[in-house]
């Protein structure tokens, strides 16, 4: 998916297990209104997404036919082509697709500022040292793991992180643990990033 809107800055979206669906279309939407040209790679190969009712087919899907390396791999690529035609090439990322973006973001020079939304799988990949600036936002809880201590090792390496109320999927409108008032409040901080970064170039 892309839209065009002849920008000098591109944001790449990165989806969550699901595939493109309606919350990642209207993500895409948003920040194509805000006057970026927007990418958002069907990183799954599906021409239809998963249901949120098929959670865990969607995961093993991912994990046994795709896998993060591949991902990113193909992430990679599409950042090398994208800095060839964009003064300003952003990743914005979605649980798999925050630690996709998370995993790029160990390479120098390969993007101007990475967003990942409740990327708990990064708690694998703890070891990495961003290379640009960075935003992570998480939910105060996660099924599988204690997001406070993920938060504390991560706080050591100067980056923007933060937790908002809500369960996994916060942000999504279409998902049933969506929580309104933390969507506003992370809605502020990806802006606040953006222009900071905005500011510094």
């Amino acid at each position: 998916m892309e839209i065009i809107n002849n920008s000098s800055s591109v944001i790449i979206v990165l989806h969550e297990i699901y595939g493109i669906n309606q919350h990642i279309q209207k993500v895409c939407e948003k920040f194509s209104i805000k006057g970026y040209d927007v990418i958002c790679p069907n990183l799954i190969n599906v021409n239809k997404p998963f249901n949120y009712n098929f959670q865990e087919e969607a995961y093993k899907y991912f994990t046994k036919s795709i896998g993060f390396d591949s991902a990113v791999c193909q992430v990679k690529q599409l950042l090398m082509e994208a800095k060839q035609q964009y003064k300003h090439v952003y990743l914005l990322g979605y649980s798999i697709g925050a630690t996709i973006a998370w995993l790029c973001s160990s390479e120098k020079n390969i993007c101007d500022g990475i967003i990942g939304y409740y990327g708990s799988r990064i708690r694998d990949y703890i070891d990495i040292t961003p290379k640009c600036p960075v935003l992570l936002i998480f939910p105060k809880k996660e099924k599988s793991f204690n997001v406070q201590e993920l938060v504390i090792a991560l706080k050591k390496l100067n980056i923007d992180i933060y937790m908002l109320s809500g369960k996994h999927g916060f942000s999504d409108p279409f998902c049933e643990n969506y929580n309104e008032k933390s969507f506003q409040e992370a809605e502020i901080l990806v802006d606040n990033f953006l222009e900071k970064i905005n500011f510094i170039f």
